[in-house]
């Protein structure tokens, strides 16, 4: 007989996630990811000056608004027929990258690795560290004085097997503190040209409205050194760390097996060569990616708009007695079919198209490491990897785009809003492929949808019953206690849901 287990919340993600699962044998043989609020960002903006989408959409998440900015730009630029020049396409790409750095840190460091971290382990320390000192006494105390929480962010905790290697451990605690810090640093990184991070106010249609001076670019710089050598020498080496220790969780969290990117950070003034690159796997094999044949289903989703529809055509039409409902999320399906995105679909991508060496060498040296095989990339730890190589592929070239650089030559191209037009803008927010539509009547906006990461990786089942990623992901994986199910939360938080977005 099947154990029902409802993990609600999900904590340590962005949002509000409830997940339930069926266990037989030890075994999770069914799964439901539920998207709990309605937010309507796409209500609110009909009516307004297009102008203030780029703003509007960046408060649909506070951790990767400046995704939703570039997103709703590039629909704008689309919509206008215009594009920024090179300095504003590389300031662009400079605070973008700062938001991928951020994001991906903290994911890890803040997120994720407090379910493999012992934090018991402090408690054993009896080194010299001030820092870990400190901490050791205010755990010992807090444990001590037997609040509820007891040590939060750390404990309470589900039980389980964490990390029993004492050094290892004090080594990724130290790390978290210094990850605090890195994550501040690549905020203030991309305010240098953002003006302010979170909700960038520099963002507009054509390029941006910040100034690039000899002294933004060394500012920008000084930080970049700092970050790429905790991304070098600390980030990818825990995560390696991690995998060793765990190594049964490079089989665990398989999903659907298919992969879909947008691609990102514009290489040229066309914009059709970027350093992430587009694509589509299906069944192990790489096409070239097609935004028409996107859509979205709503059968098992709190909407009473029709089934099917392209973005472009999207519906936004909430039913919260719907039945057979029991998501706020909906389902968007490529071809028809269930697809992941996210950080391993862009490192896959990049991977089969062999186009650059760089993420090659990065992913063949992880796979040497660890005795591992291409396609235990497929996987929770997988994830987290993936994640750690596009942080340093980033970071390296942001170095990049910040020597091309002109000081004092314009990052704006002025414009014209059109009575009637529409546009489409296509990116990569650092948990996966991000769409913005716009259409316009009468120079304002008349519809707006968005379809973001997380609502294509948590989906639910779509018209034909297919389970979304997140779903298939959970089916398979061990439960050593129905209690304490940690090994379910482990395969959800490695795709870094942003529920937030989702609900958008």
């Amino acid at each position: 007989m099947a154990v029902k287990i409802t993990i609600d919340p999900i904590t340590r993600i962005e949002g509000h996630l409830a997940v339930g699962i069926e266990v037989e044998s030890d075994r999770v043989v069914k799964a439901l990811s539920k998207g709990e609020m309605f937010r309507g960002f796409e209500m609110i903006l009909r009516g307004r000056d297009p102008l203030d989408a780029q703003q509007i959409t960046q408060r649909i998440c506070g951790v990767c608004p400046v995704s939703h900015g570039i997103a709703s730009i590039y629909a704008q630029d689309d919509a206008y027929g215009i594009g920024p020049p090179e300095n504003g396409r590389l300031v662009r790409n400079l605070i973008q990258g700062a938001n991928f750095i951020q994001s991906h840190i903290i994911h890890f460091y803040h997120l994720s690795a407090v379910d493999f971290v012992d934090i018991a382990a402090i408690t054993r320390y009896t080194g010299g560290d001030p820092v870990l000192m400190e901490l050791k006494g205010w755990v010992q105390s807090q444990i001590e004085s037997k609040v509820l929480y007891p040590a939060a962010p750390f404990l309470p905790r589900y039980e389980g097997r964490y990390l029993e290697n004492t050094e290892l451990n004090l080594m990724a605690i130290r790390h978290y503190l210094e990850g605090l810090q890195m994550r501040a640093l690549a905020q203030q990184m991309g305010a240098v040209f953002a003006g302010k991070m979170p909700h960038v106010p520099t963002l507009v249609p054509g390029g941006v409205t910040e100034k690039v001076t000899a002294h933004k670019i060394a500012a920008y710089g000084s930080m970049l050194k700092q970050l790429q050598m905790f991304i070098d020498h600390k980030y990818l080496a825990d995560v390696a760390a991690v995998a060793e220790a765990f190594p049964e969780y490079l089989a665990i969290g398989k999903g659907c097996g298919n992969f879909m990117a947008y691609g990102a950070f514009p290489e040229n003034e066309a914009g059709t060569e970027k350093l992430i690159s587009g694509g589509v796997i299906i069944e192990g094999k790489l096409q070239e990616f097609d935004r028409e044949k996107i859509t979205e289903d709503v059968k098992h989703s709190f909407y009473g708009s029709a089934s099917g529809l392209k973005p472009a055509n999207g519906q936004t039409r909430p039913q919260p007695d719907k039945p057979d409902a029991y998501t706020w999320l909906k389902a968007p399906r490529y071809d028809g079919t269930v697809v992941e995105v996210g950080p391993l679909a862009r490192i896959l991508v990049a991977y089969h198209r062999g186009k650059d060496p760089e993420i090659k060498q990065h992913v063949d040296g992880l796979l040497t490491r660890l005795g591992a095989k291409p396609e235990n990339l497929v996987s929770t730890l997988g994830r987290h990897a993936a994640r750690a190589i596009e942080c340093k592929v980033v970071a390296d070239r942001c170095a990049h785009w910040l020597a091309g650089l002109t000081p004092d030559k314009p990052a704006f191209t002025d414009f014209t809003i059109p009575e009637k037009s529409g546009g489409v803008g296509l990116t990569e927010a650092p948990r996966g492929a991000l769409g913005h539509w716009i259409a316009i009547e009468k120079h304002k906006i008349a519809n707006y949808q968005c379809v973001v990461p997380t609502t294509w990786n948590c989906s639910p089942r779509d018209d034909k019953g297919d389970p979304g990623p997140v779903e298939q992901a959970l089916v398979g994986t061990p439960i050593a206690d129905a209690k304490h199910p940690i090994e379910a939360v482990r395969v959800v938080r490695s795709f870094d849901p942003c529920i937030a977005c989702a609900v958008h």
